[in-house]
C-alpha cells in the first residue's frame, strides 16, 4: 500500500506542476491581452485547485504510513534537529500544506473578482506564489536534503 501511494503521490506531482504552469500561462496571457476570463479559464482554475488538493490527500496518506517519517522522527527525538531528518518529517509537509492554502485561497479569490483583469491577476500572484513553494520544497534528486527520483515507479 505504502509503494502504491508513494508511486501515486510522485506521478500526481507532475500533473500538479503542468497544471500550475499552464493556469499560469492563460493567466498571463489573458491578464496582457484583455481577453475575457472564459469558461476553459475557469475550469483550469478549478482542476488546478482540485489537483493540488488530490495530491495534499496523497501526501497525507503518504505521510502516515511512511516508515521514512517515522525514522526521521526517531532522529529528531534522539539527535535534536537534524535538517536531512527534517525535510520529510516536517518541513516538506508544511510547506507544501501551505502551497496548497495558497492554490485554494487564490482559487477562491479569483472566481469572486469583478473583472477579468482581477481574476486572472489574482491567479497570476497566488498560484505564482504556490508554484515557487512547490519547486523549492519538492525533494529533487539534485537536493542536499531529500535527493529522489523524478519519477516513482508502480
Amino acid at each position: 500500500m505504502y509503494a502504491t501511494i508513494l508511486s501515486l503521490h510522485s506521478a500526481v506531482r507532475w500533473l500538479v506542476l503542468l497544471s500550475l504552469l499552464y493556469a499560469l500561462w492563460r493567466a498571463w496571457r489573458g491578464y496582457t491581452s484583455g481577453a475575457p476570463f472564459s469558461p476553459a479559464d475557469n475550469a483550469v482554475r478549478h482542476w488546478t485547485a482540485t489537483l493540488a488538493h488530490l495530491q495534499l490527500l496523497l501526501g497525507m496518506a503518504l505521510y502516515l504510513s511512511s516508515p521514512v517519517v517515522r525514522a526521521n522522527f526517531a532522529v529528531l527525538r534522539q539527535s535534536g534537529f537534524a535538517l536531512d531528518a527534517a525535510f520529510f518529517s516536517v518541513l516538506h509537509p508544511l510547506l507544501m500544506l501551505g502551497a496548497i492554502v495558497v492554490v485554494t485561497i487564490g482559487s477562491a479569490l479569483a472566481r469572486r473578482r469583478a473583472t477579468a483583469r482581477a481574476q486572472f491577476g489574482t491567479l497570476l500572484r497566488w498560484y505564482g506564489a504556490a508554484l515557487l513553494l512547490i519547486l523549492l520544497f519538492i525533494p529533487w534528486p539534485f537536493s542536499p536534503l531529500a535527493g529522489r527520483a523524478l519519477f516513482r515507479a508502480f
